[in-house]
């Protein structure tokens, strides 16, 4: 059975070339979808074989769901500008691939590149990733700003052995950046929902989000960074309860 690899990007011209050559001879089509990039995106995506395709970005889920209408193929593999397939991920796709996907849906281990370090443990890993699937079968949902591919009813599901390596973040700045926008999202789309922020959640969950990524799910492994991580989530956490506490009383 044949496959297609779906993109999304917008200025991606630091991870696009990687993510391009390293599914280039496993996807028998690569759609790009951009959102208008001002940087040499496009001009690297036209020294490969894919088909892209320009679209307005209305947020990650219409996104995603708009790339993956444009796929020619049943079994879609959709993947981010700044991931890769490691070895062992993408021999275990092709030979799934070759046996003609048995399943609905494949899950697949996530390990993301901390300014250098590959994190191995606490909220980052496994951080498990359902990121192929037959379109016919799953549909992209969930809440912005992430989104999830979410399975129909009585969809069949199985597991993939390998990670999908992220790129995510060079620098500090850049979670601290990050962060920020992804909280603005966050807050709007919990005040949307009808979700309510207290002081409670400004008090409980951060502190029950550090312990939980650094203590339990054993982060203190991965050093300093496991420490960095871990506050950067229990930080995240209470900036999104302050924002939604803020716009529920008109104050931003």
């Amino acid at each position: 059975m044949k496959l297609s690899a779906v993109i999304i990007t917008y200025n991606e011209e630091r991870n696009i070339g990687r993510c391009l050559e390293n599914i280039r001879d496993l996807a028998d089509e690569i759609i790009v979808v951009d959102s208008f990039s001002e940087d040499n995106t496009e001009k690297i995506c036209r020294d490969y074989p894919v088909k892209f395709i320009k679209n307005p970005f209305e947020g990650n889920i219409k996104q995603q769901s708009f790339a993956c209408s444009q796929a020619g193929h049943e079994y879609i593999l959709s993947l981010d500008a700044d991931e890769i397939l490691s070895e062992e991920l993408k021999q275990n796709i092709r030979r799934i691939k070759e046996n003609g996907f048995g399943r609905d849906a494949y899950v697949m281990n996530r390990c993301t590149n901390f300014c250098g370090h590959w994190i191995k443990h606490g909220m980052w890993y496994p951080d498990k990733k359902l990121r192929l699937y037959r379109s016919e079968k799953g549909y992209w949902g969930g809440t912005e700003p992430h989104g999830l591919i979410i399975m129909k009813p009585n969809s069949s599901m199985d597991h993939i052995k390998g990670d999908i390596l992220h790129y995510s973040y060079n620098t500090l700045e850049e979670v601290i950046i990050r962060n920020n926008k992804y909280t603005n999202i966050m807050a709007r789309t919990m005040l949307n929902q009808g979700k309510k922020a207290t002081w409670v959640n400004l008090a409980i969950s951060p502190l029950w989000a550090f312990l939980s990524g650094y203590i339990f799910k054993l982060g203190f492994l991965d050093g300093t960074d496991g420490f960095f991580i871990a506050s950067s989530v229990a930080y995240q956490t209470m900036t999104k309860y302050a924002k939604l506490l803020k716009l529920q009383n008109g104050k931003i």
